[in-house]
């Protein structure tokens, strides 16, 4: 069993729980998930079994899309909801639509983040989480990442109270916090905040029309019907140009050949030849030799 199965984590388990349940439910070990969702969080988290594992980095590595509900008045030590309150503002407010949307087009696009202290961001060999939970604060590294677009979900024009709370979508690439995301936008809007709920409602070309939960894929199992959900690996590569290889160029990827640069390398940092539209190599450009490209990821069985 090759691919990728689009599955909806419930609330309640990490994505380690996940996997290890899979390969329970469908008795295989080559299980393994594209990035870790807080046990808090329910959404989108695409498996790759199989000789999938090896596209599991480049589904990580793609744009998610959220939906977050972002609380204005307290801000907490994780940055959501879970953990301990450490500022408040319990001032009546009153915020615009119009002040909202301001904030949040000044956070879109290229933006600055610093990952929160419970995180899995590792300095020094350990997780930040490992750190915080021994209330060791240690400088954390800043990082860039990409908010492609932020919606505004709540068609209220004035929003008061003691605590605000509106939901938001968002799309971004990589490595992106919607916890911190959520701290940012109260910044810009001069208040404590946090990120309330959260959903993950696509990681790169999966959905959650697309999904099985977990009880869902057991009562699949062994049926014929299971493999309706699973998607080909080639899904994983949908934002790689493919390159169909004759019977010579099959030849030479099959034996991890170093070959000439394609030219379609010229501008890309991969290509993927494919062989009756099935990958069968991700080849990129050469580090050390000037012309000529080399293999990434060979799938010998993808046949």
């Amino acid at each position: 069993m090759d691919g990728i199965l689009p599955l909806w984590k419930q609330k309640g388990m990490t994505s380690h729980d996940c996997v290890f349940k899979l390969r329970k439910i469908l008795g295989m070990k080559r299980v393994g998930h594209t990035g870790t969702l807080d046990p808090n969080v329910e959404g989108v988290l695409p498996i790759c079994l199989g000789q999938a594992t090896k596209v599991a980095e480049y589904v990580t590595d793609a744009g998610k899309e959220y939906i977050a509900t972002v609380s204005i008045g307290s801000s907490t030590e994780t940055e959501d909801a879970d953990g301990a309150i450490v500022l408040s503002d319990d001032t009546y407010k009153k915020i615009s639509r119009e002040e909202i949307l301001h904030a949040l087009k000044q956070l879109t696009g290229k933006i600055v983040q610093i990952p929160p202290m419970y995180s899995a961001v590792k300095v020094n060999g350990k997780r930040l989480y490992e750190y915080a939970r021994k209330g060791i604060e240690v400088e954390r590294p800043e990082r860039t990442v990409h908010i492609y677009e932020i919606e505004m979900l709540d068609d209220r024009e004035l929003f008061e109270g003691e605590e605000i709370r509106f939901m938001i979508r968002i799309a971004c690439g990589k490595g992106t916090y919607i916890r911190t995301l959520s701290v940012q936008i109260g910044e810009q809007l001069g208040f404590p905040a946090h990120m309330a709920t959260l959903v993950r409602t696509a990681s790169g070309n999966f959905r959650q029309h697309d999904c099985l939960t977990l009880a869902e894929v057991e009562e699949q199992k062994g049926n014929q019907t299971l493999h309706q959900f699973i998607r080909p690996l080639e899904d994983a590569l949908a934002d790689f140009a493919f390159v169909e290889a004759d019977e010579d160029l099959y030849g030479k990827i099959m034996n991890g050949q170093v070959l000439e640069r394609h030219p379609l390398l010229v501008k890309r940092e991969k290509i993927v030849f494919a062989r009756s539209e099935k990958a069968i190599a991700i080849y990129c450009n050469h580090p050390t030799k000037e012309g000529l490209m080399k293999p990434e990821k060979m799938f010998p069985f993808n046949q």
